[in-house]
């Protein structure tokens, strides 16, 4: 119980680092793109860390595996280097125990990814929709620039200002396009001002002068319509009536289980062998951590880098194909966690092998 607890506990030190270097790293990155929106007045600056959140939330699913995969490859060079698994292995301590060490811990993460995969980060893509349909409803006109198109809403509704001074200052040459269930509705002002309004999170009226409005129905038989007015008071924020589009990544697990189309069933396979990904994961880095004495803990990191990207490659591929029905349900996507533990066979028999074959008569 000693050795297993200070093999974990050597694992954990460089697991707790590189998870949090992969999370800021994520979450700056995220961060880069929701402030791009905040300043072109796509988003309010008051949901952008709830947004990071959920973003760094739906990423932990890739980034515990990586990590507690890197941190055993770390742990157990180190030890390797200090030559103090060969005094463990002298003492008759096992490889098999050294890897039960590593699949204690990784028994535990996998427990984690499955919770994360299956509840957490559904609901995550749940509440990031939901935000973002409540922060087009909240489209701040005032900080719009002018020469960019604004689209909202799904799609329904584009704006573009062709002239602008500045923020709060009136706009000219503003084309506004409301899609419809029935129709399409395009507007073109001279010129354009956002109206005080007592709402703190933005989303006021919009005065429109010398507007020329421009009604195409959507359905046969039906006319056009083109008025021109004076003065006219719109409100660009307004939801349009079409629902918001099915989305697998945030649809429940339990409805991805009942599901027979090809991205519900790419999804659901994904959640399912995310646990399994840690597993074999982190059995493939036990035997890739092998070193020689004082050859350093990053001598083999390279190399595992090099093989972790080529699955996950294999495995995104994998479920890219079956969403697009390229490939069916069976195999589906699992044929890239079997080529995973096909790898970690042959890592784990490899040194029985070269022994065998050394004392083999020439």
């Amino acid at each position: 119980m000693i050795i297993n607890r200070y093999l974990v506990s050597e694992i954990r030190k460089p697991l707790v680092v590189i998870l949090a270097i992969l999370v800021a790293l994520f979450g700056s990155f995220s961060t880069a793109g929701f402030l791009s929106d905040a300043v072109n007045g796509l988003l309010p600056t008051n949901v952008i860390a709830e947004l990071i959140g959920l973003k760094v939330l739906i990423s932990l699913e890739v980034l515990i595996p990586i990590s507690l995969y890197l941190s055993i490859v770390l742990a157990f060079g180190k030890l390797y280097g200090d030559s103090e698994l060969t005094v463990m292995y002298a003492l008759r301590v096992s490889p098999m125990r050294v890897m039960g060490a590593a699949l204690t811990l990784a028994a535990g993460l996998a427990v984690v990814v499955a919770a994360l995969s299956l509840v957490a980060r559904p609901w995550a893509y749940q509440k990031m929709h939901e935000i973002s349909r409540r922060a087009e409803a909240q489209l701040d006109v005032s900080d719009m620039a002018a020469g960019t198109f604004y689209v909202g809403d799904n799609g329904n509704r584009v704006i573009f200002l062709a002239h602008r001074n500045g923020p709060n200052s009136p706009a000219r040459d503003v084309f506004v396009q409301l899609r419809r269930r029935n129709s399409i509705q395009v507007i073109y002002a001279r010129v354009a001002y956002e109206l005080p309004s007592s709402k703190p999170s933005g989303g006021s009226n919009v005065y429109l002068g010398n507007a020329n409005i421009y009604e195409i129905s959507r359905e046969k038989g039906k006319p056009d319509h083109a008025i021109n007015v004076q003065s006219l008071v719109v409100n660009p924020n307004a939801q349009g009536e079409m629902s918001p589009k099915y989305s697998s990544v945030a649809a429940t697990t339990v409805d991805l289980a009942q599901s027979d189309t090809p991205s519900d069933i790419a999804e659901f396979q994904w959640r399912l062998s995310t646990a399994l990904s840690v597993i074999l994961l982190a059995m493939l880095a036990v035997p890739l951590s092998r070193a020689q004495p004082r050859q350093g803990k990053y001598a083999k990191i390279g190399t595992a880098i090099l093989i972790y990207s080529a699955y996950y490659l294999l495995y995104t591929t994998a479920r890219t194909w079956v969403q697009n029905a390229v490939v069916p349900s069976i195999p589906g996507i699992w044929w890239a966690p079997a080529m995973l533990g096909l790898v970690v066979l042959v890592a784990l028999l490899m040194p029985s092998m070269i022994f065998k074959y050394r004392r083999s008569p020439v």
